[in-house]
């Protein structure tokens, strides 16, 4: 049977067949998809081709570099990233702008089998969690297992700014925001800038759906 999450992109994805619609709501905190561990998929999951092609649509539209599945409100092992416009930060040594120009990429059913390194701190934000951005400590290497669009296999191994794209997305798989990695103290200090994101009192310039508006309804 189909659930509630699959026909709600099967209206938005018939809209946008009749170019009406490309873009998909992205799912606020406070949403329980969030925080559901995602299920695997198969190649024949329906319109999946349709899906991603809608998902990146949707990153872009909210000039994000990386969308999972549940963002949209669908909790299945996939996500996407486009890590090419760090290629153009002027910050960056010339090897590192080489490494994302290009980097485009679907993973589905991903595994970390493996991450290395000292911890270190980066700033991270998330679209389902607008104006918020907070320092966050993670490995600076990962191992993953993913399958890509045509549902073929890789194992590769990814380091710095990817590796940390990558580990935002695929804890999205596993039911975790990056808010979660914060210090209990951090926590404490965001929680009413949280409730208010969950109940859409925040600016945002692209389209979301949020937990408590649809509590209401």
């Amino acid at each position: 049977m189909p659930t509630f999450s699959y026909i709600a992109f099967r209206i938005v994805f018939l809209q946008s067949k009749n170019g009406t619609e490309m873009i998909l709501p992205i799912v606020a905190y406070g949403d329980a998809v969030l925080r559901k561990k995602a299920e695997p998929i198969v190649i024949e999951y329906p319109e999946l081709n349709e899906l991603i092609e809608n998902m990146f649509e949707t990153m872009y539209a909210a000039s994000g570099i990386g969308l999972a599945a549940p963002q949209v409100g669908l909790p299945i092992r996939m996500f996407v990233v486009d890590a090419t416009p760090f290629s153009e930060d002027e910050d960056m040594t010339p090897e590192e702008q080489e490494q994302f120009k290009d980097f485009k990429h679907v993973f589905i059913n991903a595994q970390i089998l493996k991450e290395e390194g000292d911890e270190w701190a980066f700033n991270e934000g998330c679209l389902s969690i607008p104006d918020i951005r907070e320092d966050v400590f993670r490995k600076p290497q990962i191992t993953i297992q993913y399958q890509d669009e045509n549902f073929e296999t890789h194992v590769k191994t990814f380091d710095g700014i990817i590796a940390r794209i990558i580990q935002h997305e695929y804890d999205h798989t596993e039911g975790i925001l990056f808010t979660d990695l914060l210090s209990p103290l951090k926590r404490r200090l965001i929680k009413g800038r949280l409730s208010n994101i969950s109940k859409g009192k925040i600016n945002v310039d692209y389209k979301m759906r949020f937990p408590a508006m649809k509590r209401k309804r």
